[in-house]
């Protein structure tokens, strides 16, 4: 068995009632302030953590006992809301097998642009902005796409200068700024002047809107996380 699938596996042991328990006992031990704690309850603790022996085939999958219960309700709130978010967190970095960026890319040639096309990872979102130095709106998109690619590090975000990427003739100081958005090699959006579809003073939560209306953008994060991560803080 492959170590991806080995580690699938060691994923799904963990599911259903039994294995939540499990877990979120393992979690409360990591977490707990041991040394805090009455000896009787220390005692609890080490039985708690002794792990099983292979032969044993009851202990690992056991119902948790009333003294293991009362030990680990004591937990307030939070502490259930950062064992979620943990858990959360664990299971999207399991299911992003793409890269991650956070920054703008500058390309420096045409060769440049068509090789971060054409080469790269085939789940990634690919947005390029053709742009010129004084023409209206690219100043503005650039410092845009600048906080974009903090806020969707799963998107390769890149910018090119119309002049630089030999198809200057092509890109006329009214077809900018464009933005080009790819994925796989194939060409998702193709916006020219693309800054007409934006208000005449426009920040980066409008290019995202712009972008996410044509569902040209990924979600930024599992549903409930952000909002958990807040609480817990």
């Amino acid at each position: 068995m492959s170590d991806k699938a080995l580690e699938m596996d060691e994923c799904t042991t963990q599911t259903g009632p039994k294995g939540v328990i499990n877990d979120w006992r393992r979690f409360k031990l990591e977490n707990m302030d041991q040394e805090s704690l009455p000896p009787a309850k220390r005692e609890l603790l080490r039985q708690m953590s002794t792990p099983q022996t292979p032969n044993d085939k009851s202990d690992g999958n056991r119902k948790m006992s009333i003294q293991e219960y009362e030990l680990l309700k004591e937990e307030d709130e939070a502490g259930l809301k950062q064992y979620r978010k943990r858990c959360m967190k664990e299971m999207h970095e399991k299911l992003s097998f793409g890269p991650t960026f956070q920054a703008v890319h500058e390309l420096a040639s045409g060769d440049a642009f068509l090789e971060v096309i054409e080469k790269e990872h085939h789940t990634t979102v690919v947005v390029v902005h053709i742009y010129k130095a004084g023409v209206k709106g690219c100043e503005e998109l650039n410092g845009c796409l600048d906080c974009l690619a903090t806020e969707y590090p799963a998107v390769k975000f890149c910018r090119i200068d119309a002049v630089a990427s030999g198809a200057g003739e092509r890109f006329s100081d009214d077809l900018l700024p464009t933005l080009l958005v790819y994925k796989a090699g194939e060409l998702l959006g193709n916006f020219l002047a693309c800054t007409r579809h934006l208000s005449e003073e426009f920040f980066a939560t409008d290019v995202e809107a712009f972008l996410r209306g044509y569902g040209l953008l990924p979600d930024k994060e599992m549903p409930g996380m952000e909002g958990e991560e807040n609480d817990v803080e």
